[in-house]
């Protein structure tokens, strides 16, 4: 197991709601919900992303940016649309205007709107509709978006982050990121334009699992992207030395590793392995692993509420529950059973 695919594991579609709209201008489509993270591309045409407080983005053909919340954002037609803005989100309601159409899921046929419950915000998707993708033409400058020439075509997956690994990977995200077309993402943007053109068993099922890969692959090549500024961890994973030492914390979190036994693994001395790790990383190996195994027993403590700290403990790799949580206080501020109950109490609300 990597470190990413570890972080980006509780990031998962499920049950994303599809709507099919096919946008002629002017628009105005402002999605309230603040999901943690949600990718927007159009297969086809072009517009604009207007984050809440942050500046216009251009997005193209094929292009893809990811917004992290909890800021909402509008997608428009053109900067200064006179359209009004459709509020999509849990209850999303899209009167008759602005060359609009929307309806909710694939399998509520007759309906041209999406009132009443949508399901989980949180895992809300919205779909352009595929059948304009083939009169939309060239997509050309996102200004000229409006012209009338074809219909734009978007494609939007909302992803609930679920416990504190996946925030690990907020955390290394801006705001908004943007990805060009031209790159592996493409080759699953056609299955997309595939599958939400038809209505077949099981589609649901596929959409999230392309959403999900497509969201990998955006992220893959943003950390890759030329003077970009990765994580130190998604760097460090290219080092065969450290890249190998992290895929052994991150596969065996709760085995009794020191540094001597990763640097006889990793075939190399101690100080080779503490100084490389150290330079790569920015923080000592076992440093590395006790805020990773403090990560994980915080979310053991919420997702398994019959399982004591002791218990928790030992999952991570300590037998002590003492010694635990000391070194759970001391990387997160608070112990256990107060984070259990104020994170209990926390995900009860939002419910």
């Amino acid at each position: 197991m990597d470190a990413f695919s570890d972080l980006i594991r509780g990031v998962r579609a499920h049950g994303s709601l599809f709507g099919a709209s096919t946008l002629s201008p002017p628009w105005a489509l402002h999605f309230v919900d603040g999901a943690p993270l949600t990718l927007c591309t159009v297969l086809s045409g072009a517009g604009w992303i207007v984050p809440e407080h942050r500046p216009p983005e251009p997005l193209r053909a094929r292009e893809t940016i990811v917004v992290r919340g909890p800021a909402t954002f509008t997608f428009v037609d053109e900067v200064g649309t006179r359209a009004e803005p459709i509020a999509c989100g849990e209850h999303c309601a899209t009167p008759e205007q602005g060359g609009t159409r929307h309806r909710r899921g694939w399998n509520d046929p007759g309906e041209d709107d999406c009132g009443g419950d949508a399901g989980d915000a949180g895992d809300a998707g919205y779909a352009g509709d595929a059948g304009g993708a083939g009169d939309a033409g060239d997509a050309g400058d996102a200004q000229d978006a409006g012209d009338g020439r074809g219909a734009t075509t978007l494609i939007v997956g909302a992803y609930p982050v679920r416990g504190e690994i996946s925030r690990r990977l907020l955390d290394a995200l801006p705001v908004v990121l943007r990805v060009e077309g031209g790159g592996t993402a493409d080759a699953v943007l056609d299955h997309l334009a595939a599958e939400v053109s038809v209505d077949t068993p099981g589609q649901q099922v596929v959409l999230d699992r392309l959403l999900d890969w497509m969201l990998v692959c955006t992220l893959r090549e943003w950390f890759d992207r030329p003077g970009g500024e990765p994580p130190a961890w998604w760097a460090a994973q290219r080092d065969p030395v450290v890249g190998d030492a992290l895929r052994l914390l991150h596969a065996e979190p709760a085995a009794p590793w020191t540094v001597a036994a990763l640097a006889d693994h990793t075939g190399v001395s101690r100080s080779t392995l503490a100084k490389r790790f150290a330079d790569l990383v920015g923080e000592p190996p076992l440093t590395y692993l006790t805020r990773w195994r403090m990560t994980l027993a915080a979310d053991l403590l919420v997702e398994r509420q019959a399982a004591t700290v002791a218990d928790i403990a030992r999952t991570v790799g300590y037998s002590d529950p003492f010694g635990f949580s000391a070194a759970f206080k001391r990387v997160r501020g608070i112990n256990p059973s107060e984070f259990r109950r104020t994170a209990t109490t926390l995900t009860s609300l939002r419910n």
